[in-house]
């Protein structure tokens, strides 16, 4: 793919940046609203909607992001994105709980959810797994570790989707006065939108890396993962306002799950090796951190009902966990001089 911005300066460099993640913040949080009016009016529940339709609809950055850094030869960044969003994933589900109220936001998920969780845990397992174990055994130019994962995530949603609990229990919810004809097509016109500027935020990343000496995968994990997880955050505060914390939660998870599988669709388009192999040391450092983290929001989960003071803790850690996470690997890749 071309890259259009391989010859701009810094500074159109970070005014395109800049434009580009307005947009996908604006645009993403369309894409959410419009899925959830879809899956409202064909009457799928909330755990399923969250999980696929939300989650695809605010991975859809990251998807655009992904494929353009591989197809211009910065495998880094796609793989520092894919972990940094998952890490900012989660951040997200905390901060959320934490202002909605801790306890009473996480006794408002359906238990199903945990099915969820695993799949989220056990894809980004895998993908560390796959960037230590540096296996070249690939087929067709198609690394086996980008197949197993693809595999793990058909078989997982398929668990989940068995598993979801019926609509009925949904209290609310749903976009009013949208038809679903112009429901399908605000959908896929936005979703243009999001490729477009997820293309651009790609190209502009990898030319202000290139000029400064910043870390792709740093730059990656940070800068490009933030903005292309806002979606996830519009949506996320959305659905906690509107009471439907179980929406948000399995939109967080399910786009951490989503999230991983970009990385097995980006190595379709990187004809060098396996996107995984590319790995530095910042990206064993997100992914090590987004897994503990997916892992700790399910036990979050599952001790819902512990004293209000403790759930409380175990969120402000989760904050202070990514936050601590994320300076690490600024600091770590760092320009040295």
């Amino acid at each position: 793919m071309l890259n259009v911005l391989s010859g701009v300066g810094l500074t159109v460099a970070v005014a395109i940046f800049l434009a580009s993640a307005v947009a996908v913040v604006f645009l993403g949080g369309y894409l959410a609203k419009y899925g959830d009016a879809l899956a409202s009016l064909t009457g799928w529940g909330r755990l399923f909607v969250g999980s696929i339709l939300v989650a695809l609809a605010t991975s859809l950055p990251e998807v655009s992001n992904n494929i353009t850094a591989v197809r211009i030869d910065n495998p880094q960044l796609a793989l520092g994105d894919v972990l940094g969003s998952n890490m900012f994933n989660i951040l997200t589900l905390g901060m959320v709980a934490l202002l909605f109220g801790g306890k009473r936001f996480l006794q408002r998920v359906a238990p199903e959810q945990g099915y969820l969780i695993l799949l989220a845990a056990v894809l980004t397992g895998l993908a560390v797994v796959a960037m230590f174990a540096n296996s070249g055994v690939h087929v067709w130019q198609v690394g086996l570790s980008s197949i197993i994962i693809l595999v793990a995530y058909l078989v997982g949603m398929w668990i989940v989707y068995n598993r979801r609990p019926s609509a009925a229990n949904d209290e609310g919810g749903g976009e009013s006065g949208i038809t679903l004809r112009r429901a399908w097509i605000m959908f896929i016109l936005v979703s243009l939108g999001v490729i477009v500027s997820g293309v651009l935020l790609a190209q502009s990343v990898d030319r202000i890396a290139h000029v400064t000496g910043v870390s792709s995968g740093v730059l990656g994990i940070l800068a490009v993962a933030l903005v292309t997880s806002m979606p996830e955050i519009s949506a996320t505060f959305a659905a906690a306002r509107l009471g439907a914390a179980d929406l948000g939660f399995a939109g967080v998870y399910g786009s951490c799950v989503f999230n991983i599988t970009i990385l097995a669709y980006a190595d379709f388009f990187y004809r060098k090796g396996v996107v995984v192999n590319t790995a530095d040391p910042e990206h064993y450092i997100a992914g090590v951190i987004a897994l503990g983290l997916i892992i700790w929001g399910g036990v979050l989960l599952w001790g819902r009902n512990l004293p209000q003071p403790l759930i409380m803790g175990g969120l402000a850690l989760m904050l202070l966990v990514t936050i601590g996470g994320a300076v690490w690997v600024a600091l770590l890749g760092a320009p040295s001089h």
